[in-house]
């Protein structure tokens, strides 16, 4: 999907389309504008596939615990989630409504060995497709996109009934605000300045709000914090000021 084709989907903006894909080529340098989510990337995942397995009765300490369980990454970037999600087994379907994120995780992944399934595409075109899978991850998306809402239903519409939806995203508040916003982008200029738009955080009542509109029922939340002495994020479930994270659940089907 082009950028001026994004104009005409209800859930990618095509300013946002046109930030990110100016950063495309550096998502992969762990050390460049994509800095803060390689640092984020172990506990994202630690909790991902730690959920995951419990959720299906997996071992979580098994070489791939993720083994055949069907994943859709929404928003994918240039894959920094796909690529270790895949190595754990997990059969990957990757998409994001930027195409030059497309084509450079379809390379770093060819580089790497990894099959993963990178579609530029948006939630709502594979639900017209009526595809569905084990688990979704609407991972630091939801605050970028145009229509929260109907972004959730295209989301939840693509997840099979009994299956997981997580979400992460940021905190509409005053510390959200002064860390996120104003810490990262224009202070430590962990982020370039214009990354994220602060009216467009997400406050947990909303969120759960989008949830229920989508026919999920919530199953936990839960923070994640910054330790700036040993430069590491980790799981703080009561610190939902600025970075949270939801599981969802669709229920069975009658």
């Amino acid at each position: 999907m082009s950028e001026a084709s994004a104009k005409t989907s209800r859930t990618a903006n095509a300013e946002e389309i046109a930030r990110f894909s100016a950063m495309a080529e550096k998502w992969w340098d762990p050390n460049g504008v994509m800095k803060p989510l390689h640092r984020f990337n172990p506990v994202r995942l630690q909790l991902l596939r730690d959920n995951i397995c419990a959720h299906l009765g997996r071992d979580p300490n098994q070489i791939e615990p993720l083994k055949d369980i069907e994943i859709i990454d929404i928003g994918c970037g240039a894959g920094l989630l796909s690529e270790p999600l895949a190595r754990m087994g997990a059969k990957m379907t990757s998409i994001d409504a930027a195409e030059n994120n497309i084509e450079v995780a379809k390379v770093h992944a060819a580089q790497s060995g990894l099959e993963i399934d990178y579609r530029c595409c948006t939630p709502e075109m594979l639900a017209d497709e009526g595809k569905q899978f084990d688990i979704v991850l609407n991972m630091e998306v939801i605050e970028h996109v145009d229509d929260p809402q109907f972004f959730m239903q295209a989301c939840a519409s693509v997840l099979k009934p009994g299956g997981l939806m997580f979400v992460a995203t940021l905190n509409r508040t005053i510390k959200s605000l002064a860390l996120a916003k104003i810490g990262a982008e224009y202070i430590l200029r962990w982020l370039p300045a214009g990354t994220h738009d602060w009216r467009k955080f997400v406050k947990p009542s909303e969120m759960s709000g989008y949830l229920r509109g989508a026919g999920l029922e919530l199953t936990d939340i839960t923070g994640v914090a910054y330790n700036p002495i040993n430069d590491k994020w980790y799981p703080a479930p009561r610190d939902l000021d600025v970075n949270y994270m939801v599981i969802a659940r669709k229920p069975d089907a009658a």
